[in-house]
């Protein structure tokens, strides 16, 4: 089904210390930080929220359509991202500013510390959800992370014109308030986040995990290694991650999970498969350096499907991959 996936257009410049942040930071200074880590690798590599989610969709012959705001030096980026599927003719382009920038350092435990800046993602503002809803004949919209305003307005657009949409608030929730936090996900058929997240949320609307179940149709939150809860009127489902053979980058992978898991869920498959097929995405990028270096080849992801969770879990999405 066609989905719209609006969110931050970015570049990222991924850089990794070689040891642990943990080991530099003193609890009883921690009101006066001033450090400098010096880093022993540096990528420079496509990514955004937006087209993170629309590249897993497309790898798994998805239908994503980007929405987003981004600057003139984005013809490379367009040019790849159309090589590989996702559709990027409704992208606002801004005369004056740059496409965002992500600056991002992983230590050794994979523990992560970022700067994100906005640019041209500022416009997000400027772009109507339903022309392009009418233009695409979606079925979905995602409003994930970017400018916040543009998230809020969004979102009241989706409600107001009767349009599904999902809630994806992700690292933006430590930049909204209560107010926006509540306005964003109000009504929305499904809310990502990842526990940390779901909690910080909670807390700056003051509602509770059961408030948040009244106002959503169905949660979604991703637990690290320990898997994703699913709850909905249908109960509450438990799935592990699946079998990692490296550890190199976790930047994109809550992504590539919810990309993968909407595209699952496209084919008809049930949240537990879905979550099968978000966490296996998710797993590679995992194992790779960037958020969109990973391809998804039929027989090798059957494999891995079935080394996880099963021939039966293998049998059931192999038919629905190109």
């Amino acid at each position: 089904m066609p989905i719209l996936v609006a969110g931050s257009i970015a570049t990222d410049h991924l850089m990794h210390f070689p040891g642990k942040f943990s080991d530099q930071l003193l609890a009883e200074h921690l009101h006066k930080v001033s450090l400098s880590f010096l880093v022993d690798q540096l990528d420079i590599k496509r990514g955004g929220v937006a087209p993170n989610i629309c590249f897993a969709m497309a790898q798994l012959g998805g239908s994503p359509t980007l929405v987003g705001a981004v600057g003139e030096d984005f013809a490379e980026y367009r040019e790849f991202l159309q090589s590989h599927g996702v559709d990027c003719n409704h992208v606002h382009v801004s005369p004056t500013q740059h496409t965002a920038r992500f600056v991002c350092t992983t230590d050794t435990e994979m523990n992560q510390i970022g700067s994100f800046y906005a640019g041209a993602m500022m416009e997000s503002a400027q772009i109507e959800i339903a022309p392009i809803w009418d233009a695409v004949g979606a079925e979905l919209a995602v409003i994930s992370a970017y400018d916040p305003a543009a998230m809020v307005k969004h979102s009241a657009e989706c409600r107001d014109k009767d349009l599904a949409f999902v809630a994806d608030p992700s690292q933006q929730v430590t930049r909204m308030d209560g107010t926006q936090l509540a306005e964003l996900i109000e009504g929305a058929s499904l809310l990502f986040t990842n526990s940390y997240e779901r909690e910080l949320l909670e807390s700056k609307t003051g509602y509770s995990t059961a408030d948040i179940d009244e106002r959503v149709e169905v949660r979604v939150t991703t637990l690290g290694s320990d898997g994703v809860e699913i709850v909905g009127e249908f109960g509450r489902v438990h799935v592990p991650i699946a079998q990692e053979r490296a550890r190199l980058d976790p930047t994109g992978v809550g992504d590539a999970f919810r990309g993968a898991f909407l595209t699952a869920r496209g084919w008809g498959m049930s949240w537990e498969r879905a979550a099968q097929v978000g966490s296996l995405l998710a797993t590679m990028v995992l194992e790779s350096v960037g958020t969109q270096e990973y391809t998804v080849e039929k027989g090798a992801f059957g494999e891995r499907l079935a080394e996880s969770y099963g021939d039966e879990c293998a049998a059931d999405v192999l038919p629905h991959l190109a």
